[in-house]
């Protein structure tokens, strides 16, 4: 076993796509192209409209946010609740209050 530690102080700036106050840290990557990160938003934090290089699970944990996908309709999001994006789907996401997510990038994905 081994303990994961993610608080905010680990993460570095998000600074592509128009990001404004938001940044992420590495949970882990694996193999066929996997990557796990814990994105932090500060009140107003937003990573702006881009399309995902893979499909995209996001799952908040704390606080609640928005999510817009292909259509540009913002979601509303609070912990417990998440978001998929196909691959290649235009995206953006933010809080205006604060939030944690977890993001999980995989080459595919089914969803249950």
């Amino acid at each position: 076993m081994k303990v994961i530690e993610f608080s905010r102080g680990q993460a570095r700036p998000i600074e592509l796509f128009n990001s404004v106050s938001a940044s992420s840290l590495s949970l882990g990557d694996g193999r066929g192209e996997t990557h796990v990160h814990c994105v932090f938003f500060d009140a107003s934090g937003k990573i702006g409209e881009h399309p995902t290089g893979f499909a995209q699970l996001f799952l908040v944990i704390e606080g609640s946010g928005w999510v817009t996908g292909a259509d540009g309709r913002r979601i509303e999001l609070r912990a417990g609740q998440g978001a998929y994006f196909e691959r290649g789907e235009n995206h953006s996401k933010g809080s205006e209050t604060g939030m944690t997510a977890i993001m999980i990038q995989v080459s595919e994905m089914e969803l249950s």
